[in-house]
């Protein structure tokens, strides 16, 4: 969902100690945009935009200056350096997805996730997995005793060891929700662990030894609860549970530290259900909370300057600088594709240059292919021919269900014929998939599943615009 809001407030909080007249910054380092983890890398702040598909770079004033896409970043939940220009980043269902920051940002490697889906943290050479906040079933398989809490990596997302072992919840089947934890990796390789449903931060040794545990005393002492199933209503299962981490960072060593480590930054919740945020400051070295900042509804990114002072913006306005991004940064399409229709004619993308064209890639067992294609065939008549254009992609194996699809909806764009080949040649997570190209074959954006009619709507805008541009 693409949300465009006025321009950017920034709140200063000083969480050091009073300072009656503090100096002007020297710019800022991301450490959070919305729930996400922010990763420093090149000198500039790379934040994932999982509603747009994309990783953002922001400089030190918090300014977009670089955007990636790419058909393997569908839901971009978390950053983390890899070293040197690469970035690790966790998809939202739990892939590892390494992208190379210098050129045009391409995906260098990727992993599956070694569980449901994992969130991932790198440093000193390694990556840790944790059980992902982001992606919480609320059912899970149970798993032994001897399972570890977080999972240890290569730089290639293969096993090479783990750390400490999973909690067991008090009720059968809550195995991922109790141990499902935001992660961070010092520069020693230190690994830093907060359970999403405990009030706990833990911090273990390279070795594996637990260091330190900090709790913020969010509960009164031994009433701490488990999850727990709650009475059914109807066949949708529910669950208590209080939701108390949501993610964690570390920042850069402030100014005047003589280039000793920066602080750890916890993101929590102010609330059982995290409608409201909060962000406590650790000393690494410790555990000890030092400050906490209770965030506002709008204070949804956060960050630090060099002297270690928070601040904090509204994420929407820092994101909805990058929709103005001009056509020089636009990436080709691509591989060429060149693909039968329905009349076993060869039918070329080149051909359809000159005008803005959607891509639009489906199936007939895809199920929110059946409620898109309505939309797509309204939009499609809504422009002239000379302007704009739609090619389906359908990616069936077997030509007979795609036939009846095309039978039963009767698109008025034309339909090629992909023959169960295209997901290895785009490397789309899932269907429907969708990109938005310009009159010189350039992607505008691209559209991970069927939003609805709103997405629509905003799609047709965009549509509009790109039609009348010079």
């Amino acid at each position: 969902m693409r949300l465009v809001l006025g321009g950017c407030a920034v709140l200063v909080a000083a969480l050091y100690g009073c300072r009656p007249t503090a100096p002007p910054h020297s710019g800022f380092t991301l450490l959070f945009l919305d729930r996400s983890p922010a990763a420093s890398l090149g000198g500039l702040s790379w934040a994932p935009d999982p509603e747009h598909g994309r990783l953002l770079a922001f400089d030190r004033e918090l300014r977009i200056v670089r955007q990636i896409t790419n058909p393997r970043l569908a839901t971009p939940m978390a950053v983390t350096p890899l070293g040197g220009t690469e970035l690790l980043v966790t998809e939202h269902t739990g892939e590892g997805v390494v992208v190379d920051t210098m050129g045009d940002g391409r995906v260098v490697r990727e992993w599956e996730s070694p569980d449901v889906a994992s969130l991932y943290a790198a440093g000193a050479g390694r990556v840790a997995a944790t059980r992902s906040p982001y992606y919480v079933p609320q059912l899970s398989t149970p798993e032994p005793d001897s399972a570890p809490l977080i999972r240890m990596l290569d730089t290639l997302g293969r096993p090479i060891g783990g750390l400490a072992t999973i909690r067991r919840p008090a009720t059968p089947l809550l195995d991922y929700v109790v141990n499902a934890g935001a992660v961070a990796v010092g520069p020693d390789g230190a690994v830093y662990y907060a359970p999403l449903v405990r009030d706990e931060i833990r911090k273990y040794t390279p070795a594996g030894q637990l260091s330190w545990t900090a709790k913020r005393g969010l509960f009164p002492a031994g009433s701490e609860p488990d999850p727990e199933f709650l009475p059914a209503k109807g066949a949708d299962l529910r669950l208590r549970k209080a939701l108390v981490n949501v993610a964690l960072a570390l920042g850069p060593p402030p100014a005047g530290r003589g280039g000793r480590g920066g602080r750890l930054y916890a993101l929590g919740s102010d609330d059982s259900a995290a409608t409201r945020l909060r962000v406590d400051v650790l000393d690494p070295a410790t555990g000890a909370i030092l400050a906490t900042r209770h965030l506002g509804a709008r204070e949804t990114a956060v960050a630090v300057d060099a002297s270690g002072v928070l601040a904090v913006f509204d994420a929407d306005s820092l994101v909805a600088r990058a929709d103005g991004a001009a056509p020089s940064t636009r990436e080709a399409f691509g591989p060429a594709l060149a693909l039968p229709d329905l009349a076993g004619d060869t039918v070329r993308l080149a051909a359809f240059r000159g005008k803005v064209t959607l891509v639009n890639f489906w199936a007939s067992w895809c199920d929110p292919c059946r409620e898109e294609f309505p939309h797509m065939a309204e939009l499609y008549r809504e422009f002239d021919r000379k302007d704009f254009e739609i090619a389906g992609v359908s990616d069936d194996v077997d030509s007979g269900p795609m036939l009846a699809f095309v039978r039963k909806y009767r698109p008025p764009f034309p339909i090629l014929v992909g023959g169960g080949r295209m997901k290895q040649l785009y490397h789309y997570r899932g269907l429907p998939y969708s990109v938005l190209l310009d009159r010189q074959g350039r992607v505008i954006e691209r559209i991970f599943g069927f939003g609805g009619a709103e997405e629509f709507r905003r799609l047709r805008q965009t549509i509009a615009n790109e039609v009348r541009a010079p």
